[in-house]
Protein backbone atom coordinates (compact mmCIF):
# COMPACT_ATOMS: atom_id res chain seq x y z
CA UNK A 1 0.00 0.00 0.00
CA UNK A 2 2.72 2.49 -0.27
CA UNK A 3 1.27 4.35 -2.97
CA UNK A 4 -0.94 5.36 -0.66
CA UNK A 5 1.40 7.80 0.80
CA UNK A 6 3.21 10.46 -0.61
CA UNK A 7 6.30 10.49 2.01
CA UNK A 8 7.60 13.71 1.22
CA UNK A 9 4.43 16.10 2.15
CA UNK A 10 4.20 18.05 5.43
CA UNK A 11 1.86 16.47 7.87
CA UNK A 12 0.27 18.58 10.88
CA UNK A 13 -1.06 17.35 14.11
CA UNK A 14 -3.18 19.34 16.11
CA UNK A 15 -6.73 19.74 18.08
CA UNK A 16 -6.51 23.56 17.93
CA UNK A 17 -6.64 24.85 14.30
CA UNK A 18 -4.10 27.84 15.64
CA UNK A 19 -1.68 25.50 16.73
CA UNK A 20 -0.37 23.32 13.65
CA UNK A 21 2.55 21.49 15.00
CA UNK A 22 5.17 19.58 11.42
CA UNK A 23 6.07 15.99 12.46
CA UNK A 24 9.14 14.75 10.62
CA UNK A 25 7.27 11.56 11.03
CA UNK A 26 6.18 10.04 7.64
CA UNK A 27 3.73 6.89 7.20
CA UNK A 28 4.31 6.27 11.08
CA UNK A 29 2.61 9.63 11.97
CA UNK A 30 -1.09 7.58 10.65
CA UNK A 31 -0.21 4.39 12.75
CA UNK A 32 -3.87 3.43 13.81
CA UNK A 33 -5.47 4.47 9.70
CA UNK A 34 -2.40 2.11 8.00
CA UNK A 35 -2.30 -0.29 9.99
CA UNK A 36 -6.07 -0.87 9.53
CA UNK A 37 -4.89 -1.08 5.69
CA UNK A 38 -2.55 -3.56 6.15
CA UNK A 39 -4.98 -5.75 8.26
CA UNK A 40 -4.53 -9.38 7.16
CA UNK A 41 -8.40 -9.33 7.12
CA UNK A 42 -8.32 -6.66 4.84
CA UNK A 43 -12.71 -5.85 5.37
CA UNK A 44 -13.10 -6.87 8.87
CA UNK A 45 -11.94 -3.94 10.10
CA UNK A 46 -13.83 -1.19 7.76
CA UNK A 47 -17.03 -2.76 9.14
CA UNK A 48 -18.57 -0.71 12.55
CA UNK A 49 -18.54 -2.78 15.35
CA UNK A 50 -19.21 -0.06 17.95
CA UNK A 51 -15.08 0.82 18.22
CA UNK A 52 -14.80 2.65 14.64
CA UNK A 53 -13.65 6.14 16.65
CA UNK A 54 -10.95 3.76 18.16
CA UNK A 55 -9.43 2.41 15.28
CA UNK A 56 -9.63 5.75 12.96
CA UNK A 57 -7.53 8.77 12.35
CA UNK A 58 -9.02 11.02 15.45
CA UNK A 59 -6.85 13.76 14.92
CA UNK A 60 -4.74 13.29 11.89
CA UNK A 61 -4.71 16.19 9.38
CA UNK A 62 -2.25 16.46 6.30
CA UNK A 63 -1.70 19.25 3.92
CA UNK A 64 0.32 19.31 1.07
CA UNK A 65 2.04 22.66 2.13
CA UNK A 66 1.03 24.91 4.67
CA UNK A 67 -1.99 26.88 5.02
CA UNK A 68 -1.67 29.81 2.88
CA UNK A 69 -3.92 32.82 2.89
CA UNK A 70 -4.41 33.32 -0.60
CA UNK A 71 -6.57 36.07 -2.25
CA UNK A 72 -9.56 34.69 -2.51
CA UNK A 73 -11.91 35.42 -5.98
CA UNK A 74 -15.69 35.04 -6.27
CA UNK A 75 -16.11 31.73 -8.34
CA UNK A 76 -17.78 32.35 -11.85
CA UNK A 77 -19.81 29.59 -13.37
CA UNK A 78 -22.58 31.82 -15.45
CA UNK A 79 -24.98 31.14 -13.05
CA UNK A 80 -27.85 33.67 -12.05
CA UNK A 81 -27.15 33.46 -8.15
CA UNK A 82 -30.14 33.66 -6.42
CA UNK A 83 -28.81 34.54 -3.10
CA UNK A 84 -26.81 37.25 -1.57
CA UNK A 85 -25.03 34.31 0.64
CA UNK A 86 -23.65 32.77 -2.68
CA UNK A 87 -21.29 35.32 -3.06
CA UNK A 88 -19.92 34.56 0.68
CA UNK A 89 -19.45 30.70 0.33
CA UNK A 90 -15.95 30.46 -0.18
CA UNK A 91 -14.45 27.50 2.08
CA UNK A 92 -16.10 24.42 0.35
CA UNK A 93 -15.05 20.70 1.95
CA UNK A 94 -14.73 18.16 -0.24
CA UNK A 95 -15.86 14.96 1.59
CA UNK A 96 -14.30 12.11 -0.87
CA UNK A 97 -12.20 14.33 -2.58
CA UNK A 98 -9.90 11.64 -3.91
CA UNK A 99 -12.68 9.16 -5.39
CA UNK A 100 -13.56 9.77 -9.14
CA UNK A 101 -15.98 12.32 -9.01
CA UNK A 102 -14.52 14.43 -5.80
CA UNK A 103 -11.62 14.78 -7.26
CA UNK A 104 -12.69 16.35 -10.50
CA UNK A 105 -14.82 18.72 -8.00
CA UNK A 106 -11.95 19.76 -5.92
CA UNK A 107 -9.69 20.87 -8.75
CA UNK A 108 -12.53 22.75 -10.58
CA UNK A 109 -13.42 24.72 -7.47
CA UNK A 110 -10.17 25.52 -6.34
CA UNK A 111 -9.48 26.78 -10.24
CA UNK A 112 -12.57 28.85 -9.51
CA UNK A 113 -11.70 30.68 -6.57
CA UNK A 114 -12.94 28.36 -3.62
CA UNK A 115 -10.58 27.36 -0.87
CA UNK A 116 -11.08 23.98 -0.74
CA UNK A 117 -10.51 20.84 1.74
CA UNK A 118 -10.56 17.47 0.77
CA UNK A 119 -11.32 15.10 3.64
CA UNK A 120 -11.18 11.34 2.82
CA UNK A 121 -9.90 8.25 4.26
CA UNK A 122 -8.55 6.88 1.12
CA UNK A 123 -10.40 3.50 1.61
CA UNK A 124 -11.31 3.76 -2.11
CA UNK A 125 -7.87 2.69 -3.14
CA UNK A 126 -8.21 -0.62 -0.77
CA UNK A 127 -10.85 -1.36 -2.35
CA UNK A 128 -8.91 -2.34 -5.70
CA UNK A 129 -6.35 -4.00 -4.22
CA UNK A 130 -9.02 -6.30 -2.30
CA UNK A 131 -10.79 -7.17 -5.55
CA UNK A 132 -7.64 -6.97 -7.59
CA UNK A 133 -8.59 -3.96 -9.62
CA UNK A 134 -6.90 -1.36 -11.09
CA UNK A 135 -7.72 1.84 -12.79
CA UNK A 136 -7.61 2.29 -16.17
CA UNK A 137 -5.45 5.48 -15.64
CA UNK A 138 -2.13 5.14 -13.33
CA UNK A 139 -3.14 7.45 -10.51
CA UNK A 140 -0.61 9.19 -8.46
CA UNK A 141 -1.02 9.59 -4.83
CA UNK A 142 -3.32 11.86 -3.18
CA UNK A 143 -0.68 14.11 -1.70
CA UNK A 144 1.27 14.07 -5.04
CA UNK A 145 -1.85 15.12 -6.78
CA UNK A 146 -2.19 18.46 -4.17
CA UNK A 147 1.38 19.03 -4.88
CA UNK A 148 1.34 18.99 -8.45
CA UNK A 149 -1.72 21.25 -8.09
CA UNK A 150 0.11 23.67 -6.01
CA UNK A 151 3.03 23.87 -8.37
CA UNK A 152 0.90 24.32 -11.43
CA UNK A 153 -1.63 27.00 -9.90
CA UNK A 154 -0.40 28.24 -7.08
CA UNK A 155 -3.24 27.50 -5.04
CA UNK A 156 -3.07 25.03 -1.78
CA UNK A 157 -6.39 22.43 -1.72
CA UNK A 158 -5.70 20.90 2.00
CA UNK A 159 -5.84 17.76 3.05
CA UNK A 160 -7.46 15.72 6.06
CA UNK A 161 -7.07 12.24 5.89
CA UNK A 162 -9.67 10.57 8.31
CA UNK A 163 -12.86 8.39 8.20
CA UNK A 164 -16.25 10.32 8.40
CA UNK A 165 -18.09 7.60 10.52
CA UNK A 166 -15.22 9.05 13.47
CA UNK A 167 -17.19 12.27 14.78
CA UNK A 168 -14.10 13.40 16.81
CA UNK A 169 -12.08 13.24 13.66
CA UNK A 170 -14.84 14.96 11.67
CA UNK A 171 -15.86 17.63 14.11
CA UNK A 172 -12.20 18.52 14.43
CA UNK A 173 -11.80 18.64 10.64
CA UNK A 174 -15.56 20.85 10.69
CA UNK A 175 -13.91 23.39 13.64
CA UNK A 176 -10.26 24.16 11.89
CA UNK A 177 -11.77 24.48 8.26
CA UNK A 178 -15.59 26.15 9.22
CA UNK A 179 -16.53 25.07 5.67
CA UNK A 180 -19.43 27.41 4.10
CA UNK A 181 -20.39 24.25 2.11
CA UNK A 182 -20.15 20.80 2.17
CA UNK A 183 -19.38 18.76 -0.71
CA UNK A 184 -20.28 15.20 0.26
CA UNK A 185 -19.50 12.08 -2.44
CA UNK A 186 -17.86 9.77 0.31
CA UNK A 187 -19.89 7.22 -0.15
CA UNK A 188 -19.13 3.20 -1.12
CA UNK A 189 -20.72 4.07 -4.59
CA UNK A 190 -20.65 1.09 -6.54
CA UNK A 191 -23.89 -0.81 -6.34
CA UNK A 192 -22.17 -4.63 -7.01
CA UNK A 193 -19.94 -4.04 -4.61
CA UNK A 194 -22.73 -3.79 -1.99
CA UNK A 195 -23.59 -7.22 -3.10
CA UNK A 196 -20.78 -9.17 -2.97
CA UNK A 197 -21.52 -10.54 0.17
CA UNK A 198 -22.69 -9.90 3.89
CA UNK A 199 -19.73 -7.95 4.97
CA UNK A 200 -19.65 -5.44 2.06
CA UNK A 201 -23.46 -5.17 2.09
CA UNK A 202 -23.05 -3.97 6.19
CA UNK A 203 -19.91 -2.02 5.34
CA UNK A 204 -21.45 0.33 2.38
CA UNK A 205 -24.73 0.56 4.54
CA UNK A 206 -22.44 1.54 7.66
CA UNK A 207 -20.63 3.45 5.86
CA UNK A 208 -22.79 5.95 3.97
CA UNK A 209 -26.33 6.23 6.16
CA UNK A 210 -23.71 6.96 9.98
CA UNK A 211 -21.05 8.81 7.44
CA UNK A 212 -23.96 11.17 6.44
CA UNK A 213 -25.60 11.46 9.76
CA UNK A 214 -22.03 12.44 11.52
CA UNK A 215 -22.05 14.81 8.37
CA UNK A 216 -25.09 16.38 9.31
CA UNK A 217 -24.71 16.45 12.96
CA UNK A 218 -21.32 18.54 12.34
CA UNK A 219 -23.01 21.18 9.94
CA UNK A 220 -25.32 21.30 13.12
CA UNK A 221 -23.26 21.30 16.19
CA UNK A 222 -20.25 23.59 14.32
CA UNK A 223 -21.19 25.18 10.93
CA UNK A 224 -25.41 25.78 11.21
CA UNK A 225 -25.08 28.09 8.32
CA UNK A 226 -23.47 25.65 6.13
CA UNK A 227 -25.05 24.38 2.78
CA UNK A 228 -24.86 20.80 2.41
CA UNK A 229 -24.33 19.39 -1.48
CA UNK A 230 -24.99 15.57 -1.24
CA UNK A 231 -24.27 13.13 -4.18
CA UNK A 232 -27.33 11.15 -4.58
CA UNK A 233 -28.15 8.63 -6.98
CA UNK A 234 -31.33 8.28 -10.50
CA UNK A 235 -31.14 4.96 -8.75
CA UNK A 236 -33.26 5.66 -5.73
CA UNK A 237 -36.21 6.45 -8.22
CA UNK A 238 -36.07 2.92 -9.65
CA UNK A 239 -38.18 2.09 -13.37
CA UNK A 240 -41.53 3.61 -12.41
CA UNK A 241 -44.11 3.14 -15.58
CA UNK A 242 -44.84 7.54 -14.60
CA UNK A 243 -42.56 10.21 -15.25
CA UNK A 244 -39.94 10.63 -12.31
CA UNK A 245 -39.83 13.95 -11.31
CA UNK A 246 -37.08 16.15 -9.32
CA UNK A 247 -37.71 14.41 -5.73
CA UNK A 248 -40.98 15.45 -4.87
CA UNK A 249 -44.53 14.54 -6.83
CA UNK A 250 -48.21 15.93 -5.69
CA UNK A 251 -50.84 13.45 -6.40
CA UNK A 252 -54.42 13.37 -5.30
CA UNK A 253 -56.14 10.62 -3.27
CA UNK A 254 -59.59 10.95 -2.04
CA UNK A 255 -59.90 13.82 -3.14
CA UNK A 256 -57.35 15.64 -1.16
CA UNK A 257 -53.84 16.67 -2.69
CA UNK A 258 -50.36 17.09 -1.23
CA UNK A 259 -46.94 17.13 -2.83
CA UNK A 260 -44.90 14.40 -1.13
CA UNK A 261 -41.55 12.68 -1.99
CA UNK A 262 -41.27 10.72 -5.22
CA UNK A 263 -41.57 6.96 -3.69
CA UNK A 264 -38.59 5.32 -4.27
CA UNK A 265 -37.34 1.82 -5.61
CA UNK A 266 -34.02 1.27 -4.96
CA UNK A 267 -32.31 -1.73 -6.24
CA UNK A 268 -29.27 -2.67 -4.22
CA UNK A 269 -28.09 -2.08 -1.19
CA UNK A 270 -26.14 0.55 -1.94
CA UNK A 271 -28.89 2.54 -3.52
CA UNK A 272 -30.83 1.48 -0.32
CA UNK A 273 -28.41 3.52 1.70
CA UNK A 274 -28.86 6.58 -0.72
CA UNK A 275 -32.76 6.32 -0.04
CA UNK A 276 -31.88 6.19 3.76
CA UNK A 277 -29.25 9.53 3.50
CA UNK A 278 -32.51 11.53 1.82
CA UNK A 279 -34.92 10.22 4.22
CA UNK A 280 -32.08 11.25 6.89
CA UNK A 281 -31.24 15.07 4.94
CA UNK A 282 -34.70 15.82 4.65
CA UNK A 283 -36.03 14.97 8.33
CA UNK A 284 -32.76 17.56 9.35
CA UNK A 285 -33.77 20.26 7.26
CA UNK A 286 -37.18 19.71 8.44
CA UNK A 287 -35.96 19.59 12.38
CA UNK A 288 -32.77 22.14 12.23
CA UNK A 289 -32.83 24.43 9.61
CA UNK A 290 -30.23 22.70 7.62
CA UNK A 291 -29.99 23.83 4.45
CA UNK A 292 -29.27 21.13 1.74
CA UNK A 293 -28.68 20.10 -2.14
CA UNK A 294 -29.50 16.66 -2.90
CA UNK A 295 -28.30 15.63 -5.98
CA UNK A 296 -29.30 12.82 -8.09
CA UNK A 297 -26.82 11.74 -10.45
CA UNK A 298 -27.40 9.81 -13.21
CA UNK A 299 -24.15 7.57 -14.54
CA UNK A 300 -21.22 9.57 -15.22
CA UNK A 301 -18.51 8.90 -18.31
CA UNK A 302 -15.23 10.32 -19.37
CA UNK A 303 -12.46 10.84 -17.70
CA UNK A 304 -11.16 14.44 -18.18
CA UNK A 305 -12.27 17.79 -16.93
CA UNK A 306 -10.24 21.07 -18.00
CA UNK A 307 -7.95 20.38 -14.76
CA UNK A 308 -7.34 17.06 -14.98
CA UNK A 309 -5.82 17.11 -18.06
CA UNK A 310 -3.30 20.02 -17.33
CA UNK A 311 -0.68 16.89 -16.02
CA UNK A 312 -0.39 13.55 -16.00
CA UNK A 313 -0.24 13.23 -11.89
CA UNK A 314 -3.94 15.01 -12.58
CA UNK A 315 -5.39 11.95 -14.35
CA UNK A 316 -8.94 10.99 -13.25
CA UNK A 317 -9.61 7.27 -11.95
CA UNK A 318 -10.69 5.22 -15.10
CA UNK A 319 -12.72 2.46 -13.79
CA UNK A 320 -14.04 -0.61 -16.66
CA UNK A 321 -13.94 -3.38 -14.39
CA UNK A 322 -17.41 -5.34 -13.28
CA UNK A 323 -17.33 -3.87 -9.84
CA UNK A 324 -17.27 0.06 -10.35
CA UNK A 325 -16.95 0.08 -14.03
CA UNK A 326 -20.06 1.76 -16.16
CA UNK A 327 -21.26 0.70 -19.18
CA UNK A 328 -20.00 3.94 -21.24
CA UNK A 329 -16.84 3.10 -20.20
CA UNK A 330 -16.79 -0.21 -19.67
CA UNK A 331 -17.71 -0.42 -23.80
CA UNK A 332 -14.68 2.06 -24.61
CA UNK A 333 -12.28 -0.65 -23.16
CA UNK A 334 -13.93 -3.35 -24.76
CA UNK A 335 -13.40 -1.83 -28.27
CA UNK A 336 -10.12 -0.62 -27.58
CA UNK A 337 -9.27 -4.45 -26.97
CA UNK A 338 -11.51 -6.23 -29.22
CA UNK A 339 -13.59 -7.95 -26.46
CA UNK A 340 -17.37 -7.90 -27.64
CA UNK A 341 -19.48 -5.01 -25.59
CA UNK A 342 -21.19 -7.29 -22.96
CA UNK A 343 -24.89 -6.07 -22.97
CA UNK A 344 -26.59 -7.23 -20.00
CA UNK A 345 -29.55 -9.10 -20.23
CA UNK A 346 -32.20 -7.40 -22.90
CA UNK A 347 -30.53 -4.14 -23.21
CA UNK A 348 -33.46 -1.81 -22.79
CA UNK A 349 -32.28 -0.76 -19.08
CA UNK A 350 -32.16 3.08 -19.56
CA UNK A 351 -30.66 5.49 -17.48
CA UNK A 352 -29.84 9.00 -17.17
CA UNK A 353 -26.43 9.56 -18.16
CA UNK A 354 -23.65 13.00 -18.16
CA UNK A 355 -19.93 13.79 -18.54
CA UNK A 356 -17.33 14.34 -15.65
CA UNK A 357 -17.19 17.79 -16.63
CA UNK A 358 -21.00 18.55 -15.89
CA UNK A 359 -20.71 16.58 -12.52
CA UNK A 360 -18.00 19.47 -11.76
CA UNK A 361 -19.84 22.19 -13.28
CA UNK A 362 -23.65 20.73 -11.64
CA UNK A 363 -21.67 20.90 -8.26
CA UNK A 364 -20.09 24.65 -8.46
CA UNK A 365 -23.93 25.56 -9.61
CA UNK A 366 -25.33 24.20 -7.05
CA UNK A 367 -22.94 26.03 -4.39
CA UNK A 368 -22.92 29.20 -5.91
CA UNK A 369 -27.36 29.27 -5.87
CA UNK A 370 -27.33 27.51 -2.07
CA UNK A 371 -30.58 26.24 -0.69
CA UNK A 372 -32.74 28.61 2.20
CA UNK A 373 -32.17 27.42 5.68
CA UNK A 374 -34.41 24.53 6.31
CA UNK A 375 -34.83 23.88 2.10
CA UNK A 376 -34.44 19.97 0.83
CA UNK A 377 -33.75 20.64 -2.48
CA UNK A 378 -33.78 17.94 -4.90
CA UNK A 379 -32.25 18.11 -8.32
CA UNK A 380 -31.98 15.06 -11.28
CA UNK A 381 -28.48 15.34 -12.51
CA UNK A 382 -27.60 14.08 -15.54
CA UNK A 383 -28.19 15.42 -19.16
CA UNK A 384 -28.99 12.87 -21.50
CA UNK A 385 -31.18 9.48 -21.43
CA UNK A 386 -29.76 6.56 -23.33
CA UNK A 387 -30.51 2.25 -22.97
CA UNK A 388 -27.91 -0.26 -22.33
CA UNK A 389 -28.84 -0.81 -26.53
CA UNK A 390 -28.31 2.61 -27.44
CA UNK A 391 -25.31 2.98 -25.69
CA UNK A 392 -23.72 -0.16 -27.58
CA UNK A 393 -24.79 1.18 -30.78
CA UNK A 394 -22.90 4.21 -30.39
CA UNK A 395 -19.83 2.67 -29.48
CA UNK A 396 -19.79 0.04 -32.26
CA UNK A 397 -20.56 3.40 -34.34
CA UNK A 398 -17.53 5.41 -33.44
CA UNK A 399 -15.45 2.61 -32.90
CA UNK A 400 -15.94 1.45 -36.71
CA UNK A 401 -15.12 4.98 -37.96
CA UNK A 402 -11.44 4.30 -36.25
CA UNK A 403 -11.11 0.70 -37.73
CA UNK A 404 -11.91 -1.17 -34.82
CA UNK A 405 -14.08 -4.37 -35.67
CA UNK A 406 -16.59 -3.57 -32.65
CA UNK A 407 -19.11 -6.54 -31.94
CA UNK A 408 -22.06 -6.95 -28.86
CA UNK A 409 -23.13 -9.71 -27.13
CA UNK A 410 -25.80 -10.48 -24.67
CA UNK A 411 -24.89 -12.09 -21.14
CA UNK A 412 -27.15 -13.07 -18.27
CA UNK A 413 -28.14 -10.22 -16.65
CA UNK A 414 -26.11 -10.33 -13.21
CA UNK A 415 -28.75 -7.42 -11.62
CA UNK A 416 -32.26 -7.95 -10.87
CA UNK A 417 -34.11 -5.15 -12.94
CA UNK A 418 -35.93 -4.52 -15.34
CA UNK A 419 -34.52 -5.17 -18.77
CA UNK A 420 -37.50 -3.26 -20.80
CA UNK A 421 -39.49 -0.77 -19.12
CA UNK A 422 -40.79 3.43 -19.38
CA UNK A 423 -38.64 5.79 -18.40
CA UNK A 424 -38.91 9.17 -18.77
CA UNK A 425 -37.31 11.41 -15.69
CA UNK A 426 -37.12 15.49 -15.34
CA UNK A 427 -34.08 17.14 -15.45
CA UNK A 428 -34.48 21.17 -15.54
CA UNK A 429 -33.77 22.44 -12.31
CA UNK A 430 -29.97 22.25 -13.32
CA UNK A 431 -30.40 23.79 -16.31
CA UNK A 432 -32.50 26.54 -15.40
CA UNK A 433 -29.47 27.30 -13.09
CA UNK A 434 -27.14 27.87 -16.06
CA UNK A 435 -26.13 24.14 -16.55
CA UNK A 436 -24.27 23.83 -19.95
CA UNK A 437 -24.52 20.22 -20.94
CA UNK A 438 -21.45 18.44 -22.86
CA UNK A 439 -24.00 15.23 -24.73
CA UNK A 440 -22.69 12.90 -25.72
CA UNK A 441 -21.64 13.34 -29.20
CA UNK A 442 -19.16 11.62 -31.91
CA UNK A 443 -16.68 13.94 -31.41
CA UNK A 444 -16.64 12.80 -27.51
CA UNK A 445 -17.01 9.25 -27.91
CA UNK A 446 -13.66 9.18 -30.81
CA UNK A 447 -11.64 11.05 -27.76
CA UNK A 448 -12.87 8.03 -25.13
CA UNK A 449 -11.88 5.34 -27.42
CA UNK A 450 -8.57 7.29 -28.30
CA UNK A 451 -7.61 7.50 -24.57
CA UNK A 452 -8.95 4.17 -23.72
CA UNK A 453 -6.65 3.02 -26.79
CA UNK A 454 -3.61 5.14 -25.17
CA UNK A 455 -4.03 2.83 -22.25
CA UNK A 456 -4.58 -0.19 -23.99
CA UNK A 457 -1.25 -1.45 -22.59
CA UNK A 458 -3.27 -1.62 -18.75
CA UNK A 459 -6.46 -3.00 -19.74
CA UNK A 460 -6.66 -6.21 -17.68
CA UNK A 461 -9.60 -8.13 -19.77
CA UNK A 462 -10.43 -10.80 -16.81
CA UNK A 463 -11.64 -7.97 -14.98
CA UNK A 464 -14.39 -6.77 -17.56
CA UNK A 465 -16.97 -9.20 -17.05
CA UNK A 466 -19.69 -8.83 -14.32
CA UNK A 467 -18.39 -10.94 -11.33
CA UNK A 468 -21.07 -10.18 -8.31
CA UNK A 469 -24.52 -11.47 -9.01
CA UNK A 470 -27.54 -9.99 -7.04
CA UNK A 471 -29.06 -13.76 -6.39
CA UNK A 472 -26.40 -15.30 -5.51
CA UNK A 473 -24.84 -13.08 -2.79
CA UNK A 474 -22.12 -13.94 -0.82
CA UNK A 475 -20.57 -15.84 -3.69
CA UNK A 476 -16.68 -14.95 -3.82
CA UNK A 477 -16.19 -12.36 -6.09
CA UNK A 478 -13.38 -13.29 -9.23
CA UNK A 479 -10.08 -11.59 -8.99
CA UNK A 480 -7.33 -11.73 -10.57
CA UNK A 481 -4.70 -14.29 -9.42
CA UNK A 482 -0.97 -13.17 -8.03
Amino acid sequence: MAHLLSTSCTLYISSNKHDYKPLNQRATVLPSYFNLIASSSPLKNLVFQGKRSQRCCTTIQATALPVSKEAKTQPTSGANQTSNEASQTKRVMVIGGDGYCGWATALHLSKKGYEVAIVDSLVRRLFDQQLGLDSLTPISSIHNRIRRWKSLTGKTILLHIGDVCDFEFLSETFKSFEPDAVVHFGEQRSAPYSMIDRSRAVFTQNNNVIGTLNVLFAIKEFSDQCHLVKLGTMGEYGTPNIDIEEGFITITHNGRTDTLPYPKQASSFYHLSKVHDSNNIAFTCKAWGIRATDLNQGVVYGVRTDETAMHEELYNRFDYDGVFGTALNRFCVQAAVGHPLTVYGKGGQTRGYLDIRDTVQCVELAIANPAERGEFRVFNQFTEQFSVNELASLVTKAGEKLGLEVQTKSVPNPRVEAEEHYYNAKHTKLVELGLKPHLLSDSLLDSLLNFTIEFKDRIDTKQIMPSVSWRKIGAKPKTVAA
